[in-house]
């Protein structure tokens, strides 16, 4: 792989050359950034649970304001690195600053949860186990594919997210938000599909391949991606496995630093964990230098203090290793994630084990991944069966009622492929707040009336 290939920022659905120099003073990929944050998709993320269900306070993260400040970090990530890439890559100077590679790599990571359903992970988890466990699992024989149906048995948030981002958004125009090929590899966390063979099974062993980055619905998209940043194959050209793009490892990081050390936050405001065993654990991640001013603060501020100080501490250290590393992560030779390397890593592993511990086992974060496997089944069920009693010769007055709910870009658009009817219904419930699933739910379950009216 190749700096100029990788920093491509001609893009996807458009035959146009990039030109360099933008009429308004945007670079390429400050557009892309640009052109998420205005995406209906984005927006929704501002009710779409972090780790804490919403209501229980005002302070505490939602996938919106967790992406923004990773995109702040991954920003910083960027501007770091690539100002001395540039200085060992002369050529780039002709085209490319410090500020391309953090433009890059902060849109990417305003994307990064732009394809989580409701509920987090445990609506990932929902979603897979309505197909794998639930009533899901009798279209396994109909669909006759292995490879689409692993799509749907190990659903996964990251690929839908690159389905928002390049079909789903705009869906009229072909590329979706028409983004750069660098900001799309960059996003991709995991490029890979879905199935893999067992063969290869032991491939996966490495973080980087562990989940994957695509459905086949848009298998073929990545593929030009990966051509047009020259993204080298992990196996060979007829499988759809590449290495990674090697900014991604520095937008997988600004996201691992800041959920650790925000979460970390949060859980000390609602005082799940001890202020003295918070401080502790931030202190580990600073330098000594940097307690100078910290006396004189309350508990709340000084908490602020070190993990503003901690996070740029982390960036710094992040930035050296991914400068020390980079001849191994070009060829594609580090696999691991790029926290694991730094010298922090095993404090930053201690606040991972406590977060678990006494932040996401606490009771109201366990209620809510709970509510959240009945709720997306209970709207998958629903939803999927009248979709698909649609195309029957005759349709219930109850599925009648239930397809009028549904967007009209989904029952105008007539498809007989089973595989692509099934994914219209997941990209319908896995698109919603947490808050409209919770009321949709309990209205078509008889659970509440509109008006605000609650069953007996």
């Amino acid at each position: 792989m190749n700096w100029n290939s990788l920093l491509n920022d001609n893009r996807l659905g458009t035959d146009k050359t990039s030109t360099k120099d933008s009429l308004d003073g945007r670079s390429q990929f400050q557009k892309d950034f640009d052109r998420i944050v205005f995406s209906p998709a984005f927006r929704r993320l501002q009710d779409k649970t972090q780790v804490f269900p919403l209501p229980e306070s005002d302070f505490v993260h939602t996938r919106l304001t967790h992406s923004l400040e990773v995109s702040v970090v991954g920003r910083s990530l960027g501007n770091l690195v690539g100002e001395t890439i540039i200085e060992r890559n002369s050529k780039l100077k002709k085209q490319f600053t410090k500020f391309h590679f953090g433009d890059i790599i902060a849109a990417a990571c305003l994307a990064h949860d732009i394809g989580n359903p409701p509920f987090g992970h445990s609506g990932e988890d929902a979603i897979a186990e309505f197909f794998r466990k639930g009533n899901g699992k009798d279209f396994e024989d109909q669909i006759g594919d292995e490879k689409k149906w692993d799509d749907l048995i190990n659903y996964e948030g990251n690929a839908q997210g690159f389905r928002i981002i390049t079909t789903l958004q705009n869906p009229d125009i072909k590329g979706g938000l028409r983004l750069t090929y660098a900001t799309l590899a960059a996003f991709t966390k995991y490029p890979k599909e879905s199935f893999t063979s067992n063969k290869l099974k032991y491939l996966i062993k490495k973080n980087a391949y562990k989940k994957f980055g695509f459905f086949q619905s848009e298998k073929e998209i990545f593929k030009e991606v990966a051509e047009k940043t020259e993204l080298d194959f992990k196996i060979n050209n007829n499988d759809y496995w590449w290495h990674r793009h090697p900014l991604t490892l520095l937008v997988e990081a600004a996201d691992d630093i800041c959920y650790r050390i925000m979460d970390l936050e949060d859980g000390f405001r609602l005082g799940l964990i001890s202020f003295v065993d918070t401080e502790e654990l931030m202190i580990s991640l600073v330098n000594k230098n940097d307690l100078m001013d910290y006396k004189g603060r309350d508990e709340n501020e000084k908490i602020g203090y070190l993990r503003a100080k901690a996070i740029s501490n982390l960036v710094g250290e992040l930035a050296d290793t991914f400068l020390d590393e980079e001849e191994n992560i070009i060829s594609g030779k580090l696999e691991d994630d790029l926290i694991s390397a730094i010298p922090n890593a095993e404090n930053l592993e201690n606040i991972k084990l406590v977060s678990i511990d006494k932040i996401y086992h606490t009771r109201s974060v366990v209620e809510r991944e709970v509510a959240g496997y009945e709720v997306l089944a209970g709207l998958l069920d629903t939803f999927i069966q009248a979709y698909n009693e649609s195309y029957a010769e005759h349709l219930s007055p109850k599925n009648r009622a239930v397809i009028s709910l549904l967007p009209k870009r989904i029952t105008t658009d007539r498809n007989y492929d089973l595989y692509k009817r099934l994914l219209k219904i997941t990209d319908f419930v896995s698109g919603m707040t947490d808050s409209f699933a919770v009321s949709l739910f309990r209205k078509i379950k008889g659970i509440s009336l509109p008006g605000g009216r609650v069953t007996e």
